[in-house]
């Protein structure tokens, strides 16, 4: 296996550092593996050949049809296909799932309350639940002129303006910085007695698009606002990006996937030629402190599941645990209100409002929940579409398939061929998906390339077909429009692509 874009990328953060100011050392601390160590050199050969994308496309590939590898899930298809455990789960393991999926369901309370082992909420968030934001453990959508933005979210950040931030982005001490009123994220409900924060105004311009061979299809273009402001104005710096919550599957395969096979694919300085520069996200891992690949959210800002949910713990509900210890979730010192807020902690069960054993829970349910097999993967429209989708050039960042480390904590996980569709790289998706936000190492054009497993189930889970970051795209069809910059080859070539071919593109996706 070359390492060159390894190298690369690790030359092109010791440049950015340098740009900013720093030495050249900084960027030392962020030498992530380059080589596989739990291979092997026979099993490194053997899983170059298996992930080789293929150029055969007149029959299905072995397992193929098998997304994530014996973790799988073969259930009937329902509104349900996203909650199921992972099938190579051993049945002593099975109790931790269930008491993580009541976990993730469970509905918080304010305080004080006669719940003690409930009580906590907020005092600012925006959902009382992790199901709420995930029904189902599916995907999230805009509020569609409704009241309730419960499954979508503003973040709030601003650049870094002296030079001890630049140094805390340069070192991934921090990602961005927050509004100095309103925090890291809008939180548009409050507990009783203290106002929200305010409400996400959506508007949308339609905007006709044509297509190589006259056909039309009409693009809205979301323009966002906040309105209800209950504690002042933002700050003139603070930039707002709305995000819908993502597919709960396949989480922990991710985190599974090895540093070394995902950082073989980035090319921030386009060495090839074939514009395509993506380049991975760096970032510390909550509990350890120390430097790890992000791959997880939108940005890629964390980098392991349980990052993951401490996050959306703090900044959504509102709940303290022992990765994000302070009780009063996003309140700033600005809020003076909520920061007087009782707190949900119960000294008698642990130092915060969900202590270690809830975020452990919660974390291994997040992290095996089951993708589901394919549907129809051998059909002539479905293999008709890979191959359209392969020749398009889109699996130059919807990278079909990896093998996990074979010594993956969670053994269910271990050596296992996955599909994901992503190479969980950051890439400038142009000036159309642009919020302008930074996160970290990810500028505020570019976008960690999500994974694709599990999006033909979208309407059959979520009941909704919006698909971006945003929720903006009503179909397919409209999000592979949106995409530009690096994608921008990719999206003209669907464009052009003769009516039957772009509808056996999106078969092949609706497979998946």
């Amino acid at each position: 296996m070359s390492h060159a874009p390894a190298r690369r990328f690790f030359a092109s953060v010791a440049l950015c550092a340098t740009l900013a100011g720093f030495s050249v050392s900084i960027a030392a601390g962020f030498d992530l593996p380059r080589k596989r160590t739990d291979l092997s050199e026979a099993d490194l050969k053997r899983v170059a050949d298996v992930t080789r994308p293929t150029a055969d496309f007149s029959k299905v590939e072995q397992y193929e049809a098998m997304q994530a590898g014996a973790t799988t899930s073969i259930d009937p298809v329902t509104a349900d296909s996203f909650s199921h455990i992972s099938a190579n789960i051993p049945f002593d393991e099975e109790q931790n799932f269930k008491l993580g999926n009541a976990l993730f369901r469970k509905l918080w309370v304010s305080a004080p309350s006669s719940t003690q082992a409930s009580d906590g909420l907020g005092p600012l968030f925006n959902a009382r639940s992790c199901m709420s934001c995930h029904v189902n453990d599916g995907r999230g959508k805009p509020p569609e002129g409704g009241p309730s933005a419960t499954s979508m979210l503003l973040r709030l950040s601003r650049a870094a303006t002296t030079r001890e931030d630049e140094k805390a982005i340069a070192q991934a001490d921090v990602v961005n910085f927050p509004d100095p009123v309103y925090g890291h994220q809008l939180q548009d409900l409050a507990v009783p007695g203290l106002a929200a924060e305010g409400k996400m105004a959506i508007s949308y311009r339609e905007e006709r698009v044509t297509l190589g061979d006259g056909e039309t299809v009409s693009l809205r273009r979301p323009s966002y606002a906040v309105t209800n402001l209950g504690y002042g104005p933002l700050d003139p710096a603070t930039t707002t990006s709305p995000r819908v919550a993502s597919a709960m599957i396949g989480l922990g395969l991710i985190e599974a996937i090895p540093e070394a096979d995902i950082l073989a694919h980035a090319d921030p300085d386009d060495a090839d030629g074939d514009g395509i520069s993506g380049k991975a996200a760096i970032v510390r891992d909550h509990r350890s402190g120390k430097i790890a690949l992000g791959r997880f959210g939108w940005k890629a800002q964390n980098a392991t599941v349980r990052d993951q949910s401490a996050d959306a713990f703090a900044n959504d509900i509102g709940i303290s645990t022992p990765d994000h210890p302070d009780a009063q979730g996003d309140c700033t010192k600005a809020e003076e209100k909520c920061l007087d807020m009782p707190t949900g902690v119960q000294k008698r069960l642990g130092a915060e409002e969900a202590p270690g054993p809830i975020l452990d829970l919660v974390t291994f349910y997040s992290g095996n929940l089951a993708v589901p097999a394919r549907r129809k993967a051998s059909f002539p429209e479905t293999l008709q579409g890979k191959r359209i989708f392969y020749e398009s050039g889109c699996i130059s960042c919807h990278v079909p398939k990896f093998v996990t480390r074979r010594d993956a904590p969670d053994k269910a996980q271990s050596f296992q061929l996955i599909w994901p569709y992503s190479d969980f790289l950051l890439h400038d998706m142009g000036d159309g998906l642009a919020d302008g936000q930074q996160v970290g190492l990810a500028s505020g054009r570019e976008w960690r390339t999500p994974p694709l497993w599990g999006i033909g189930l979208t309407r059959t889970v979520s009941g909704h077909s919006f698909f971006l970051h945003d929720g903006r795209a009503r179909s397919l069809t409209e999000a592979i429009l949106w995409h530009g910059g690096e994608a921008e080859k990719a999206r003209n070539a669907f464009s052009s692509l003769p009516k039957d071919d772009r509808a056996a593109l999106i078969t092949f996706l609706e497979s998946l």
